[in-house]
């Protein structure tokens, strides 16, 4: 349910409307739109009729029949007045305002030498984000593990050095303030992060944009109550990322389900929906024809793993391109996303 409050609501009335909702046994989260602002309520609304929360200063009260409201597309277009995208600006770059964005770069971040070449190679090739893992969840505990900290910090020199923000993994709050001090950019969560529930309450209470990644096995729904957890703790910048899921299928690292990229972005949500078909194929072949595949679908962004050198990269070399093929994918992507564009 939500509480679309009037454009000339004043403070008194809104904090009177906050409390019904809690006197109800309900919880009340802000959403401050670019008109009004919007009251989302949580809890079991069955048994509570609009009218118990049509106080002066509210201008309707909605129902949602989706277990998350933030997220939701309905939601979105209740606090705007007209269907509409989320879109916000990391730096000079915007994202979910229509135009395709490319972050880039490899799998772990080795050596000064080896992101500043990828940061160099991603800017001639016309990417927009710079991505490097700094600390990497390894399913063999004698696998590298990244360089942590050293990490953050070369991102934030490449950064600096080529003028591309910079979006990587954490893998626990207690690492916030490290992501504080090297001012990062985008945060990451990884598939295998996805229900770590203490860190998306805490990444909610951020004001940087977070990169939420699905989980291998876990439904839309479920991704997007992930996505609902974050927003519904203030902060309403997520960008959701599809990165395949587990099937019977074995060819393939796994499968990448461009069916939840064109369902969240034509039917299910406002969020900003990327594709990584790295991680989504595992196949350095397949990288190129899956990244059309996911702008044909609707993405908005792409996430794709190069390398100056893949034959020598220390973790997921067979995933990853090398620059002179993404520059081709790039400048092919692009092209895809035009013409798909031009015809919706």
């Amino acid at each position: 349910m939500i509480v679309k409050m009037d454009r000339m609501a004043t403070k008194g009335q809104k904090d009177k409307v906050v409390a019904r909702i809690k006197a109800l046994g309900l919880d009340a989260a802000e959403i401050v739109g670019t008109e009004r602002s919007v009251l989302g309520v949580r809890g079991d609304v069955s048994k509570i009729h609009e009218d118990q929360l049509r106080l002066p200063g509210v201008q309707d009260v909605y129902r949602i029949s989706k277990n998350y409201k933030l997220a939701s597309k309905e939601y979105h277009q209740h606090v705007n007045g007209k269907s509409s995208y989320t879109s916000f600006t990391v730096g000079n770059l915007s994202i979910g305002n229509g135009k395709l964005v490319i972050m880039a770069g490899p799998c772990t971040v080795e050596s000064e030498e080896q992101i500043m070449a990828s940061a160099r190679a991603i800017k001639e090739a016309g990417g927009d984000i710079l991505r490097g893992g700094a600390f990497k969840p390894r399913t063999s505990p004698y696998a590298f593990e990244g360089l942590g900290e050293e990490g953050l910090a070369l991102l934030a020199k490449a950064r600096d050095k080529y003028g591309l923000p910079v979006v990587t993994e954490i893998m626990s709050e207690a690492q916030l303030p490290l992501f504080e001090k090297y001012d990062i950019d985008i945060i990451q969560v990884g598939s295998r992060n996805g229900r770590n529930f203490h860190l998306l309450n805490e990444l909610g209470k951020q004001k940087r944009p977070v990169f939420l990644k699905r989980e291998m096995g876990t439904l839309l729904e479920e991704w997007l109550l992930c996505a609902e957890r974050i927003m519904s703790h203030g902060n309403t910048k997520v960008i959701l990322c599809e990165r395949g899921i587990t099937t019977f299928e074995k060819y393939t690292r796994n499968t990448l389900d461009l069916n939840s990229v064109a369902a969240i972005k034509y039917e299910l949500s406002h969020l900003p929906i990327f594709s990584d078909p790295s991680h989504g194929t595992g196949r350095r072949n397949l990288i190129m024809p899956m990244s059309l595949a996911s702008v044909a679908a609707g993405a908005d962004g792409l996430m794709i793993e190069m390398h100056p050198r893949p034959e020598e990269a220390l973790t997921d070399a067979f995933q990853q391109v090398t620059p002179e093929t993404l520059a081709v994918i790039i400048r092919k992507a692009r092209a895809m996303h035009t013409a798909v564009r031009d015809e919706t």
